[in-house]
């Protein structure tokens, strides 16, 4: 969600700054190239989804091994260095391992990728070896761990619309975010952390999540409006604030984008922030609120 603000010309309103309402608006990227890349994603994962769950799997292995790889390269100038080859090893084996065996798959190949970091660490002596532990077991719950509900949804007989609900509702978010903010955003939501958030923004994803939640939850899955309520509450919850995590995240480390792979979106992992989290909350509330369609 990129709401992006330009305060307005000095002398222009006395008011407060809290209160002062931007004037002009311009967004952060290349928008054309933004929806270009946004467009050719989603029809990727479409059609890997309704030909061969197979492949969507293997995308997002691949995706998120991507995203542990940015991660890693974005925490070297602050002194962290990450075990790579046990967290993609863990990003492997918990996504493979939800998808094939479900939850007791996923906790258990969480498990000895914790293990493994600490060993694969050992190496290194002792000098931030908790640290560099801590780091590791983060990124392993942050990324393939919260990927790996997805994996979850995938695997059920009406997997697909599944997956493709939740990621319609994440989208949702950051699209209402932005035409919202960018009309009429004037309160800001956290400043310190990503200037450009504001509240009309978060009004804006939640009409929109909403919408697309009940949509999609009675017209994908044959549930019930109150479901995708639900659905469409809680994703604008995860999605903004996985938005605003990986924003914090970043401003710690001073970088503006996780990496440079996709034009006008940053990183993989820089697509993913919403995603993540949204995923769990997603395979929560449509298991226990939605039956399968068989």
């Amino acid at each position: 969600m990129q709401d992006i603000v330009t305060p307005s010309p000095a002398g222009e309103d006395e008011r407060p700054a809290e209160e002062e309402a931007p004037r002009r608006r311009r967004p952060g990227r290349n928008l054309a190239a933004a929806v270009v890349v946004g467009l050719l994603m989603g029809a990727v994962v479409i059609a890997s989804l309704f030909i061969v769950k197979a492949v969507f799997l293997a995308l997002v292995v691949v995706a998120v091994g991507v995203a542990v790889i940015e991660l890693s390269r974005a925490l070297q100038p602050a002194g962290v260095g990450l075990p790579l080859i046990p967290l993609l090893a863990g990003v492997v084996g918990m996504l493979v391992g939800a998808y094939v065996g479900q939850t007791p798959a996923l906790v258990g190949a969480l498990g000895l990728t914790t293990l493994v970091v600490c060993v694969g660490r050992l190496p290194g002596g002792r000098e931030g070896f908790v640290r560099d532990v801590t780091a590791g077991v983060f990124v392993a719950l942050y990324v393939p761990f919260l990927a790996s509900f997805a994996m979850l949804m995938l695997r059920q007989e009406d997997g697909p619309f599944r997956v493709v609900l939740f990621v319609a509702v994440t989208v949702a978010s950051d699209v209402g975010g932005y035409v919202a903010g960018v009309l009429f955003g004037r309160h800001r939501l956290a400043p310190s952390i990503s200037p450009g958030k504001t509240w009309e923004g978060v009004a804006g994803s939640t009409l929109f999540c909403l919408a697309v939640g009940v949509a999609g939850v009675m017209i994908l899955l044959h549930g019930t409006w109150w479901a995708g309520l639900i659905l469409g509450i809680a994703a604008t919850v995860t999605a903004t604030l996985g938005d605003l995590v990986e924003s914090m995240l970043k401003r710690d480390i001073g970088i503006k984008d996780m990496g440079s792979l996709l034009p006008g979106h940053g990183g993989v992992m820089d697509r993913l922030d919403s995603l993540l989290p949204t995923a769990l909350v997603s395979w929560l509330v449509l298991s226990l609120l939605v039956p399968v369609v068989t």
